[in-house]
């Protein structure tokens, strides 16, 4: 008999948790497991590039609501989760000011308003060897799923979420498990929530370099990239966290020098565009930094390019960076403090500071010396980045 085991997520919309997903399902052993996926809004480029040996459950309408306007809920029917989101909002305000959130409200609000709402929407029926809760609402299958165990993954650098970490706390104590992508991740986890040491396991994010390189192959969606200048790329969503803003400053450092040869796509989608339009155009960058949208496959801007460059004010271990490697580019990412769990400073990568100021230095660094490009390629080359044997550690946890 195979064990059965269900994997949720919100949706398959673009980004690096969903991309590192796909990667994860890529290389399963579906001679051994069934795996269901539970998707609770179908919608997203990605849900095409879910392997055909995935069961996709079919959508729950009451699970889809959690990203959705208030006014869509109400269109929809759901008025019990459009009561409890406005009771949530005011909630989370108070307790946002009580706590002097620099970031607001935002987060709290999903906190609480995805514990109540698991309370009013459906079970599911079948139980199951193992149950992963991918990405939030971890609350839904901590509540609403019968399993041997379950295990909840983090993605990010939780020590720069501004969010109720008690709330948070009762939640991860339902998970006989908790995977986390990198050490990094790992100690950040648990400077906040010491008493969880016990339930983390480290898996990292499964890389599939052979399903990397062939997508690689696949023309772009647009090919004015494949001109002839010094191209730089960075791939993910265009907010704050990302630091894109950062990466416009430092363009335009980079032409007051006269290095105007360069060209920067940015590859993703998000709720900052306007402020990055905006700020492309106080710097005169039109035509120079250029936001290419949402891509399904982002892989062959980032095998075109001449140097990858990750921005970003905190990741929890870019999926995009280890991307970037498998396709053989020269890399630079700041400093935020997870940074040295992917790349190694001078050997593989620059680790630059983390400022418009220093991403415009190791740009250019890395721009004026065709020697240190080479000496960041032949060491990424060097490497494997193949890691499906990180699956074991999730297969000897099943009951």
């Amino acid at each position: 008999m195979k064990k059965q085991i269900l994997i949720s997520v919100y949706d398959m919309e673009i980004g690096g948790i969903e991309r590192s997903l796909i990667n994860m399902l890529e290389c399963f052993d579906y001679k051994t497991y069934d795996v269901d996926l539970l998707v609770f809004s179908h919608q997203g480029d990605f849900m095409s590039l879910i392997p055909q040996k995935v069961n996709v459950l079919p959508e729950i309408n009451k699970y889809s609501v959690f990203r959705k306007s208030v006014r869509q809920c109400l269109r929809e029917g759901h008025y019990m989760s459009t009561l409890i989101r406005l009771v949530c909002k005011n909630v989370a305000i108070l307790k946002a000011r009580r706590q002097k959130l620099s970031e607001g409200a935002g987060y709290i609000q999903m906190q609480l308003a995805s514990k109540y709402t698991s309370y009013v929407i459906p079970p599911l029926t079948k139980e199951y060897d193992l149950t992963i809760s991918y990405a939030w609402p971890h609350d839904i299958i901590s509540n609403k799923v019968k399993s041997k165990s379950k295990i909840a993954w983090i993605h990010t650098d939780y020590s720069k979420l501004e969010i109720d970490n008690k709330l948070d706390l009762t939640v991860w104590n339902k998970f006989e498990y908790i995977a986390s992508i990198s050490e990094a991740c790992t100690t950040s986890f648990l400077s906040i929530y010491p008493t969880l040491r016990n339930k983390i396991i480290q898996i990292e994010n499964i890389t599939s370099p052979a399903y990397i390189k062939k997508m690689a192959e696949v023309p772009p969606e647009n090919d004015t990239i494949l001109e002839e200048r010094f191209q730089i790329v960075s791939v993910g969503r265009l907010s704050y966290v990302k630091g894109f803003d950062m990466a416009i400053q430092a363009l335009r450092k980079l032409h007051d020098k006269g290095l105007t040869a360069m060209k920067w796509y940015i590859v993703g989608y998000g709720g900052y565009e306007a402020e990055l339009i905006s700020l492309i155009a106080e710097y005169n960058l039109e035509g120079h930094f250029v936001l290419l949208g949402k891509k399904t496959n982002p892989y062959p801007y980032i095998k075109s390019c001449d140097l990858y460059v990750q921005p970003s004010r905190y990741e929890g271990k870019a999926v995009t960076v280890t991307e970037a490697q498998i396709l053989g580019k020269p890399i630079i990412v700041t400093n935020y403090p997870t940074a040295g769990s992917q790349v190694e400073h001078g050997v593989d990568g620059i680790i630059c500071e983390l400022s418009s100021e220093g991403i415009a230095n190791a740009i250019e660094q890395v721009y004026r010396s065709k020697e240190l490009q080479r000496l960041l390629i032949n060491n990424i080359q060097d490497k494997d980045y193949s890691n499906s044997n990180e699956l074991d550690k999730l297969y000897q946890i099943i009951v």
